[in-house]
Formats: C-alpha cells, sequence, structure tokens
C-alpha cells in the first residue's frame, strides 16, 4: 500500500500565502481560524484562486472580518457567484478572539492574513498580529540573512 502525500490530497493543501509579509512586517502571534464563504467561492479556492497580499483583519461588532481579500468569479457558477472582494467573517471561539483582540488593540499593531489552506476539506486561514517595519528595519533584516547564508556557506565549503 501507498501513502498519498500531502501535496496530492484536495483537502489538505495551501490555496495562497502573503509572502510580503515577513518582509514587511515582524509577526508577534499567530492564530488559525475558519472562514465563512458561499459554494461558489470555495470552487474558486479549488481551483487555487486568491490573493491576501493587501488584506487585513478587523474586529466589527465583537466578530473578525477579512477584509480586501480576492477572491475571483467562478465562471460555471452564473448568477450564483458571488462578489470578488466582499468582506469574509473569520470564524473562531469567543475566548480566543477577546485574547487576539486584546494584543491588537495596542498601537501600531495591525493583523494580517499570513496564508489561507485546506485543512481536512474545510479552508482555513492564518491570521498574525504584526508591527509593521520600517525601512531601516527591512534592511537590518536583510543583512542579518546574507550574514547567515554567508557564515554557513563558509562553514559547508570548510567540511
Amino acid at each position: 500500500m501507498a501513502k498519498k502525500k500531502n501535496n496530492d490530497d484536495p483537502n489538505s493543501k495551501t490555496i495562497c500565502k502573503n509572502r510580503k509579509a515577513f518582509h514587511d512586517y515582524e509577526i508577534l502571534d499567530q492564530l488559525e481560524c475558519g472562514i465563512a464563504l458561499r459554494g461558489s467561492e470555495v470552487k474558486s479556492l479549488r481551483n487555487g484562486k486568491m490573493s491576501i497580499d493587501e488584506a487585513f483583519a478587523r474586529i466589527r461588532d465583537n466578530e473578525l472580518w477579512l477584509v480586501g481579500s480576492d477572491i475571483p468569479i467562478y465562471p460555471q457558477a452564473t448568477y450564483l457567484n458571488h462578489e470578488p472582494k466582499r468582506p469574509r467573517k473569520l470564524l473562531l471561539r469567543k475566548r480566543e478572539l477577546h485574547k487576539f483582540a486584546e494584543e491588537a488593540g495596542h498601537k501600531g499593531l495591525t493583523m494580517i492574513p499570513l496564508s489561507v489552506y485546506f485543512s481536512k476539506g474545510l479552508v482555513k486561514v492564518n491570521v498574525a498580529i504584526a508591527k509593521g517595519k520600517k525601512l531601516l528595519d527591512k534592511r537590518e533584516s536583510l543583512k542579518k540573512k546574507d550574514d547567515t547564508r554567508e557564515m554557513r556557506n563558509a562553514m559547508l565549503k570548510r567540511q
């Protein structure tokens, strides 16, 4: 019997990642939550179409909302289609929401989605509390990354 790899399983795959998030923000805390979607949105996600580059999370009426994400229209859905850039409700427990909201309420912090993926057939969003980096911080982190890469390469050449 051959085991299936996670990459082949349609119920467990990454849909999209926010690659710029780690460059533009300092990630302080992460939380996995579900998302409320319509049928045509799920079909579009199964095709791997979604963008969270300009998206962020907001707390409104004691609920967490994903704003600015783009799920393109599913062409086969005809008149039952969804609005591509509508705000989508994120699903999590009240206790987690209050803890997360308290942390995010501090000055200068924001909530951004890091990735969207299927887990056991359900769509999950990984949301992070982050602090924006200044230009100097970005340069510093790039320099650190280059230095560690050079040290690692020097160690490999010695061996």
